[in-house]
């Protein structure tokens, strides 16, 4: 035992001296209320850039869920002076590339592009264009929702979707992250343009947005981007009057079986989990490491995979969100042995969560943490992604820096704790798709 932790001292030295040297984070507003967020990276001549707005799923309407979705996909798809091909072949001809991020708290774009000057003059002109002067043209969204409809159709049929789908709406009930990221058929059969305008008009504002830049430029040419791509938002949108994302209730446990020709059974369990500004977050996030967020060494793929076969993969993870997202747990298995391996997982996370990790499990847990903690901004886009959420949820300057002290600051008595809090074995959510009684069998 003296020998492990000899061991994790080292390594927890030599990572802490590691990210002494992570990158300075610079901070500031533009003129319009703008939030950003800067790291200079003079090692390869790119840049790489995000913008993003408090405009996920969650702030539809169950009268028109898909909306907010559509918004941000039809940003990139046509501007007042430019045309779809006329955006793909501007951004072609310079070796830009343009990305996004969707979810039900966060939507926005995000612009990879060489620093010279006049690649980098030319992809910030066409992307201040995408953000501040939207066409949603009528012929784009039509041919869009065709295309989002038969993706949701082909969807449906299979298992994996479908027990996510039940399991959100068991777990959100009538709360706003229970509706689907893309949308119901029947709600998005409805949409107009006129509703992507006036999404865009609320939630699209400078005083809204959160940008993230790295990358080969300076400070003073970053706060000149900054304010170019967010000179002519919308100028409506006024937190104290937005739509807050309301508290999330805890639910009343229930199992739901659906029929399905498959033939494994899709079994998935599920608790509200915990937001990302959340002092439980790292013991919850070095617990679940434990339980069944680290492959093959963790408690449930031993107990499931391991010693009984009953699964070729299970796993469990939080998904934290402004409110609490969902801890989940997955698992497929033959249908002959479903209840089999939902009673064995039931077990598992009950006794995990009566007596908590062991002090070698925690141990463990750990060094694979902290060591792979580099590999987590070993790339400019890797850190934009941590800069964008940084900013989003107004997460600490000094977060990247006080990760690894947090990890290896979390106890077992921590991880206990938290656990008997915040989850409910009793009272989870769990969908089986392809259940052998729901067959008949």
């Amino acid at each position: 035992m003296r020998i492990k932790y000899l061991i994790f001292f080292v390594v927890i030295s030599v990572f802490s001296h590691t990210l002494s040297a992570s990158p300075t984070i610079e901070f500031w507003k533009t003129s319009s209320g703008a939030r950003v967020f800067f790291v200079e990276n003079h090692t390869l001549p790119m840049l790489d850039v995000s913008v993003e707005f408090a405009a996920g799923s969650s702030q539809d309407t169950p009268q028109k869920s898909g909306v907010a979705n559509l918004t941000r996909h039809l940003l990139k798809l046509g501007s007042k002076d430019l045309t779809e091909d006329e955006i793909a072949n501007a951004l072609a001809d310079i070796g830009a590339q343009m990305g996004g991020h969707f979810d039900a708290d966060r939507a926005g774009l995000t612009l990879r592009t060489l620093s010279s000057e006049r690649e980098r003059r030319q992809a910030i002109k066409i992307f201040s264009q995408i953000l501040q002067t939207p066409a949603f043209s009528d012929d784009i969204l039509a041919r869009e929702k065709t295309r989002i409809i038969t993706s949701i159709k082909e969807s449906s049929t299979k298992p994996g979707y479908i027990a996510d789908r039940a399991l959100m709406k068991g777990l959100y009930g009538e709360h706003p992250y229970a509706m689907n990221d893309s949308g119901e058929i029947e709600t998005i059969e409805t949409i107009r343009r006129n509703d992507l305008q006036r999404f865009y008009q609320k939630h699209y504002s400078a005083q809204n947005a959160v940008i993230a830049l790295i990358g080969d430029i300076s400070r003073q040419e970053a706060e000149a981007i900054a304010e170019k791509l967010v000179r002519s938002l919308p100028e409506g949108f006024d937190k104290s009057k937005s739509s807050l994302t309301p508290p999330v209730a805890n639910p009343q446990g229930r199992l739901e079986k659906i029929t399905h020709p498959a033939t494994q059974s899709h079994i998935q369990l599920a608790y509200p989990g915990l937001k990302r500004i959340d002092p439980d977050y790292f013991p919850l996030l070095v617990g679940n490491y434990i339980l069944g967020g680290g492959g093959f060494v963790s408690r449930l793929m031993e107990e499931i995979r391991q010693q009984r076969g009953l699964a070729y993969s299970v796993h469990s993870y939080f998904a934290p969100l402004k409110e609490k997202g969902p801890f989940k747990i997955g698992l497929q298995t033959r249908k002959d042995q479903s209840e089999q391996a939902l009673v064995l997982t039931q077990d598992v996370l009950k006794e995990f969560i009566a007596n908590g990790p062991t002090e070698d499990e925690l141990l463990a847990a750990k060094q694979n943490i902290i060591g792979g903690f580099p590999l987590r901004l070993d790339s400019n886009k890797k850190i934009l992604g941590y800069l964008a959420m940084m900013g989003f949820y107004n997460l600490p300057l000094t977060y990247l820096d006080d990760y690894l002290k947090a990890v290896d600051g979390v106890t077992v008595a921590q991880i206990k704790d938290a656990f008997q809090r915040r989850i409910d074995p009793e009272n989870m959510i769990v969908v089986i798709v392809g259940a052998a009684e729901a067959e008949g069998e």
